[in-house]
């Protein structure tokens, strides 16, 4: 009894499997590409995002103190301008609490803050520049409730 050879008959991948598997991973790279641009966007764009704590935190403080708040004059910018910042800026209503010029206005505990972040443009981003807002409206409590918005929404980055 003699025994099988199977070397015989192996014969390999035919040329229709061989372009079905690269069809396949034709498929697969068309949509990872798009994908894995889009997360490092997002991940580029986390920067803009953060720029915006340091305002945030200063507004939270001053209204939770009642505080002079001379720094966060309308259009402060300078906060986090960075590689990817453009400008942060903190629009809200002051109160002029003693009628003196030489004093600072304090910050209105009952109205509206927006911290606007504007990123840099292209190249940084496609479309850009984007913005990054945030509008706090003081709870009762003394706190800041806050909610965003922005260009960046739409594009998906925030």
């Amino acid at each position: 009894m003699k025994g099988i050879n199977f070397k015989k008959n192996a014969k390999g991948f035919t040329l229709i499997e061989l372009m079905i598997v690269v069809a396949i991973i034709g498929i697969l790279a068309a949509i990872a590409l798009p994908a894995y641009k889009t997360y490092t966007q997002r991940a580029k764009f986390s920067e803009v995002v953060l720029a915006a704590t340091p305002a945030k935190t200063a507004v939270d403080i001053c209204i939770q103190t009642g505080s002079s708040c001379a720094t966060l004059q309308e259009d402060s910018t300078g906060w986090a301008d960075g590689p990817k910042v453009e400008t942060v800026e903190i629009d809200g209503t002051y109160i002029d609490d003693d009628n003196d010029p030489l004093t600072p206005d304090v910050l209105d505990p009952n109205g509206p803050v927006i911290v606007t972040v504007t990123s840099v443009g292209e190249p940084t981003f496609d479309g850009g520049p984007y913005t990054y807002i945030l509008t706090g409206t003081p709870t009762p409590g003394g706190s800041v409730s806050w909610s965003a918005s922005g260009t960046c929404q739409a594009a998906g980055l925030c």
